[in-house]
């Protein structure tokens, strides 16, 4: 008998360790959610990690396993919060608030519910976790009631019939606390009907709070009836487990009717139906309760039977009590899913350091590229500054050959006594100085005024070697010259090249052709004459000029780069000889003023 009651009593303690037993199906569902959990963690959905958690949450709430469901939520409602999603932020708050309230954490509950109230997203929800904030916080029944009452009323309007049981269900606390049994009676009942078509976990729990008010208040008979109502709806009668648990409870309310008897009948009842379904946990309360019935009315026979069938009958109750594998599995998926939290921390915090370390060397790289920048963008404003002075000292340059043979001349008619042909020489000299020093400035000039520059140095050689060429300028009639921009003197070395080194040598008198013709959006320019030709000016090269370095057509080439380095014009220019002559041909896009 010792050996029984031993044996007995480390099962109790076996069991009472098992504090929430799962049902399958629930099981089902964690372990479900478990998977799209590792899913949402390993592919970086924390949308998808947050659901899993409610959900996962939500399942212990309707088992009644308020701590575990708390610990799911609060993950669910943080990762909501980070996300900014207001919906689902106010909706799992609001869960947590509940659970909280559940296991009597009512400052943490009201700070809940307030938050969710202060998210607003729906207006219903913002009322009504508005009024459980201040039902928790009050100490007047009234302002308690009040907020009840319109809960209800958002309830029936919204047609939530869980927030609308939740209601009267504490309308019935409220009651009670008043000491009004009866209407504490009628709300119960109201939410008893309420929950029983779509919440049978919140039903059970409301019966049962209706069966404690009965039995509070010695009305046995209501209780055994309202624990017999229960025992008839079919979300009992298709689950053995819950099934074992109501009939056990109906015992207990016939033990304290002092009706001993009828509550064996339930009990042995309860026993079989635990033995047949695999319930250990079950079976075991109903032995532990039967023995103590046996031991009040001294039935040791009876005792000893039923301790001896049960150890006979564990074996094989144990092997088929799905509840014991469901909390093993439930305590491997709590394993994997903290292990899971656990790597995914580490993972987060090596990607915090690695970030940190990429970002930090994306920031010097963008520092030492923003030095780099700065240093090259200065450096190419120095180059452009110094080809801009590069090009302005070659636009004064004037060629000293050209010079020096004007002045020439003009000695030479002023030695002649001819006066007059100096004075007209000078007159022309001087104007074409001064619009050369006027547009010496600007690199890009008006092309008429480069057009007056241009007739008026051929005029200018022309009054020196008149027997030596005449001369033909051709402007394109389709060419705005008052608009059109051209680059300064960048023609009259060309000029002043096929003057002096082809034209002066012939023994007949040569020709000069300059030619403007526009070609879409370019301007083409050909200077053509009938000298002596660019290699039979060579060898007629004296000593002395051959030691001298020209300055003009070098000048005039430098003068081309940088344009074309600074304004990007693409100037083309092509000098060769031709049959009669050299030919010259220079192209640039049309610049407009």
């Amino acid at each position: 008998m010792k050996f029984i009651r031993l044996f007995a009593f480390f099962l109790v303690l076996f069991s009472a360790n098992i504090l929430y037993s799962q049902s399958s199906r629930d099981t089902k569902e964690i372990v479900a959610e478990s998977s799209k959990l590792k899913k949402a963690v390993d592919t970086k959905n924390e949308s998808a990690e947050a659901d899993s958690y409610y959900n996962i949450g939500e399942t212990y709430f309707n088992s009644g396993n308020f701590p575990k469901s708390e610990e799911y939520f609060i993950k669910s409602k943080n990762i909501y919060e980070k996300l900014k999603d207001k919906q689902n932020f106010e909706k799992v708050t609001r869960k947590l608030a509940q659970s909280q309230e559940s296991q009597n954490k009512l400052k943490a509950a009201a700070g809940n519910y307030e938050a969710a109230s202060n998210v607003g997203y729906s207006k219903a929800k913002k009322m009504q976790n508005s009024n459980d904030a201040s039902r928790l916080k009050s100490s007047s029944p009234v302002m308690r009631m009040d907020a009840i009452q319109n809960n209800i009323q958002i309830s029936e309007k919204e047609n939530n019939k869980e927030d609308l049981a939740i209601g009267y269900s504490q309308m019935a606390d409220l009651n009670i606390e008043n000491k009004n049994i009866p209407k504490a009676e009628e709300n119960l009942n109201n939410a008893y009907k309420i929950s029983k078509e779509q919440a049978p976990q919140q039903a059970l729990a409301i019966n049962q709070k209706l069966t404690d008010l009965y039995v509070e208040n010695k009305n046995f008979d209501k209780a055994i009836e309202a624990k017999k109502s229960v025992l008839k709806e079919d979300f009992v009668k298709d689950n053995s487990q819950k099934k074992v648990e109501q009939i056990q409870e109906l015992a207990e309310i016939y033990i304290k009717k002092n009706d001993p008897k009828e509550a064996i009948v339930l009990l042995k009842n309860a026993y079989d139906i635990a033995l047949n379904k695999g319930h250990t946990l079950e079976a075991q309360k109903s032995v532990q309760k039967l023995d103590s019935l046996y031991n009040i009315s001294e039935n040791t026979d009876a005792s000893v039977k039923l301790y001896r069938d049960f150890l006979g009958k564990l074996p094989d109750l144990v092997s088929k009590d799905r509840s014991l594998v469901d909390n093993k599995i439930l305590e491997d998926t709590e394993q994997k899913i903290s292990q899971l939290l656990q790597e995914k921390k580490l993972k987060d915090e090596l990607i915090r350091k690695k970030n940190l370390f990429n970002y930090s060397l994306i920031g010097a790289l963008v520092i030492l590229i923003g030095l780099i920048f700065f240093i090259f963008r200065t450096l190419k404003k120095v180059q452009i500054k110094n080809k801009k002075i590069a090009l302005q000292s070659l636009r004064r340059e004037m060629n000293p050959h050209f010079i020096f043979n004007s002045l020439n001349s003009v000695n030479h008619f002023i030695a002649t006594n001819n006066e007059l042909e100096a004075n007209q020489y000078l007159t022309k000299f001087s104007k074409l100085m001064r619009g050369v020093m006027e547009n010496s400035t600007e690199d890009f000039i008006p092309f008429q005024q480069e057009l007056d520059l241009l007739q008026n140095y051929l005029a200018l050689e022309k009054t020196r070697f008149a027997d030596k060429f005449d001369y033909e300028i051709e402007v394109d009639e389709n060419l705005n010259t008052q608009s059109l921009k051209v680059p300064g003197m960048l023609i009259q070395p060309f000029l002043e090249n096929a003057i002096w080194h082809g034209l002066r040598y012939r023994t007949e008198k040569g020709f000069l052709s300059l030619k403007f013709e526009k070609n879409n959006d370019s301007l083409n320019i050909f200077i053509e004459d009938n000298g002596i030709g660019i290699e039979e000016s060579k060898k007629q090269k004296t000593e002395h000029q051959k030691s001298r370095k020209g300055r003009g057509m070098k000048n005039t080439l430098e003068r081309i780069t940088l344009l074309n380095d600074l304004y990007k014009k693409d100037i083309l220019c092509s000098v060769k000889d031709s049959e009669n002559g050299v030919f010259v041909e220079i192209s640039y896009k049309l610049i407009n003023s």
